[in-house]
């Protein structure tokens, strides 16, 4: 069976082929481009476009895709648009780090930890890798705040930022607070040294969850709730994947999460109304065989892959849809505008 076909059926595209073989395929798919970047009026048209730029974008990409995203309608109710392979456990490789940075923000709302404390930054803590910021610095032993270590963290996707989160949440006490939570699949992978651990799993369906009671209110503090989100919507966080064709101020609505490692391509995140009100969580995980020569895809993590230009492609198409939708219901989130500096 064709797997790109069967997902444009499973995705409910038979309407869409219906109209090709009326108009032909080409004015069809034109009329879909044209769609795709204009406003919805309701959840419900915004669901059904989402689903079918979904669809052709991620056949487009080849691997395998296992995927949630809903949109809010006005008075809060969630519209699923995308559910493919949704309760499949998948390798959560960074985006976990929301997972991370939510349990130890949960022993900071029980005055367990607070966000001002310092961990101590050894030499033998620090991960030689190219991602993030603390194996650049070269001036160790040294120390920084919990917060500036979770801002590394969700930002520049940090990893020994990873290890220092671990300092005051080990693996088992981390695990144990996301299953409290209600998270029994986004789960670290503890090692022989019980600060230490792998990033782990969760499923699409899971992470969606987890977005949807941050924003909602009921994962953390309202004070931890907007640390996190201020943290996630940062100029400074991800940029090449689903806020890459965004301007810097369409960026700052929209919460995010991206993690890679092997074959994974993974992005999970939360886009906001001009006021301020969540309107589209989604929960995007790839791997596999992707389009293109798999030599170049193999260690290449930048917006040039297979599954980033279809999440580009897609971020832009959710932002468009859903930019004119609201919730008189939802949580207000307002982001600060931007503002830059020269300095001095």
């Amino acid at each position: 069976m064709d797997t790109n076909v069967n997902r444009r059926r499973l995705l409910g595209l038979g309407t869409v082929a219906a109209a090709g073989a009326v108009l032909g395929t080409a004015q069809v798919a034109g009329a879909q481009e044209a769609d795709a970047d204009t406003a919805a009026a309701d959840a419900s048209s915004a669901a059904r476009r989402i689903s079918q730029v979904y669809a052709r974008e991620t056949a487009n990409a080849g691997g395998t895709w296992s995927s949630y995203v809903s949109v809010a309608d006005s008075a809060g109710a969630l519209v699923p648009a995308v559910s493919e392979r949704a309760d499949a456990v998948v390798e959560a490789y960074s985006v976990n780090k929301i997972a991370v940075a939510t349990a130890v923000l949960d022993k900071i709302d029980r005055g367990l930890l607070t966000l001002d404390q310092r961990v101590d930054v050894t030499a033998d803590i620090v991960i030689k890798d190219t991602d993030g910021i603390f194996g650049l610095d070269g001036a160790y032993p040294s120390s920084v705040t919990l917060g500036h270590a979770m801002a590394a963290l969700l930002t520049l996707s940090d990893n020994t930022a990873v290890r220092l989160c671990g300092l005051v949440c080990p693996a088992a006490e981390l695990n144990q607070i996301l299953r409290d939570k209600g998270f029994v699949h986004t789960q670290v992978v503890p090692v022989a040294n019980p600060n230490r651990f792998f990033l782990g799993t969760t499923t699409p369906a899971e992470t969606h969850t987890l977005l949807q009671k941050l924003v909602g209110g009921t994962l953390l503090s309202a004070k931890s709730t907007e640390y996190l989100l201020n943290i996630l919507r940062s100029l400074s966080a991800f940029t090449d994947g689903v806020r890459l064709d965004l301007t810097s101020a369409e960026r700052l609505r929209v919460a995010t999460k991206a993690g890679w490692f092997n074959d994974g391509r993974n992005e999970a995140g939360v886009m906001f109304s001009a006021d301020g009100k969540p309107v589209l969580t989604y929960s995007l995980f790839a791997s596999g065989e992707f389009d293109g020569d798999p030599a170049v895809n193999k260690d290449d993590y930048a917006a040039t892959h297979p599954a980033l230009k279809a999440r580009a492609k897609l971020g832009k198409s959710m932002f468009r849809t859903v930019e004119r939708l609201t919730s008189t219901t939802a949580r207000t989130y307002a982001a600060a505008p931007y503002r830059a500096s020269n300095g001095g």
